[in-house]
């Protein structure tokens, strides 16, 4: 059923729009050595944590560090609106930057446009200096706890809608009525397709009679009425993978050339010196797979599922939708190439070491021969 505006249309009473942005900024971050200099600001700082879940069902592997910024001012066509902004930094070398537009008595068509307008400013399309400036306010601020600061401008962004309370309690196939949230979730202001808007909506879930998450790629939908967060943690998370694999993938593609060129010229030398340079190569590449394989576990580790199944299955679609797991077997796939690659110069390296030895001893044989030789001629 497509709603349109009109005297019966739904408000939200209560909810949000919050915009996300996320960066690779190092190899690691020191989280105690944040919350120590946070402190030092007179600041409070904040071990983020799913809310209603039991931690033996759902829990962060390492609870990422909530940092409460100044608010700042989003201008949009109707006239700016406030934010309050956080940043969430992870021990795996990255931060979120989230801006939270408050939502009060407005209804349902002018909740679906302010996201949308709140998109165009600091989404994709829009590209805002805002989070330059707040990703160098941050990184200024906790310089010394990134441990191997990347250059790199590895990033992604993801869109929530958020509602805690309607003006009349409303069922999930209820708001599925009366709310259209396709053109929320898809941006799009022309009317889609059927296939078009099955397929949008085609990620949804409800555990209680009330609730409803409805996930695309880059957008959520997210109602709420008990007023919990764990299904934003669990997306903010699910992103915050997406961009670490992202990064390692990107990381081995440029290695793997040099790989091949290294592998390469240390061949074309004489046997003599080859084993050295071949034994400094498997010890490099060696290194290499040991570094992205501890980040990538602790990123693969940074939530932990055993027994909330809801939050199980939209972290699983999120992952999915998200394509989390193509990336992360894309480093897998390359993290054994270079594993073959340094077993083979291991290989090499100790057969070039065995045939210097045992050439080194046929030549010592030889001199003790020619001495024994010259002492008998004499």
């Amino acid at each position: 059923m497509h709603t349109m505006p009109g005297s019966n249309e739904i408000r939200i009473e209560m909810g949000a729009v919050i915009a996300y942005r996320l960066f690779d900024i190092a190899y690691a971050i020191d989280l105690p050595k944040v919350e120590a200099i946070w402190a030092r600001q007179a600041k409070a700082s904040t071990r983020a944590r799913l809310t209603a879940t039991p931690p033996k069902a759902m829990a962060f592997g390492v609870p990422p560090v909530a940092l409460a910024l100044e608010p700042i001012d989003i201008p949009l066509p109707d006239g700016p609106v406030q934010a309050s902004v956080t940043a969430r930094l992870y021990d795996f070398g990255a931060v979120t930057l989230a801006l939270r537009v408050p939502v009060r008595d407005m209804a349902w068509s002018g909740f679906s446009r302010l996201t949308n307008d709140i998109d165009a400013a600091v989404g994709t399309e829009g590209e805002a200096p805002i989070w330059r400036r707040l990703l160098a306010g941050v990184r200024a601020t906790v310089a010394e706890a990134l441990i191997r600061p990347t250059s790199q401008a590895i990033e992604e962004d993801f869109l929530a809608a958020v509602v805690f309370a309607f003006d009349t309690p409303l069922t999930a196939t209820e708001l599925l009525q009366r709310a259209d949230l396709v053109p929320l979730l898809s941006g799009e202001q022309r009317p889609l397709s059927e296939a078009s808007r099955t397929e949008l909506l085609r990620q949804r879930f409800s555990y209680y009679t009330d609730d409803l998450t409805v996930l695309t790629w880059d957008r959520a939908f997210v109602c709420e009425p008990r007023g919990e967060t764990d299904v934003l943690e669990v997306l903010e998370v699910a992103n915050a993978q997406l961009l670490e694999m992202r990064y390692y993938d990107e990381l081995l593609d440029a290695e793997l050339p040099r790989m091949y060129d290294l592998v390469e010229g240390a061949r074309r030398l004489r046997p003599l010196f080859a084993a050295r340079r071949t034994a400094n190569l498997a010890r490099r590449f060696y290194a290499l797979v040991a570094e992205v394989t501890e980040l990538t576990e602790r990123v693969d580790n940074a939530l932990q599922v055993t027994e909330d199944v809801y939050l199980a299955r939209i972290y699983a679609a999120a992952l999915e939708l998200f394509r989390v797991r193509p990336v992360t077997a894309a480093v897998e796939r390359k993290l054994a190439i270079i594993r073959d690659t340094y077993t083979a110069l291991y290989e090499e390296s100790s057969g070039g070491r065995a045939e210097l030895m045992e050439f080194t001893i046929v030549v010592l044989i030889l001199l003790e021969l020619l001495a024994a030789l010259t002492r008998h001629s004499t």
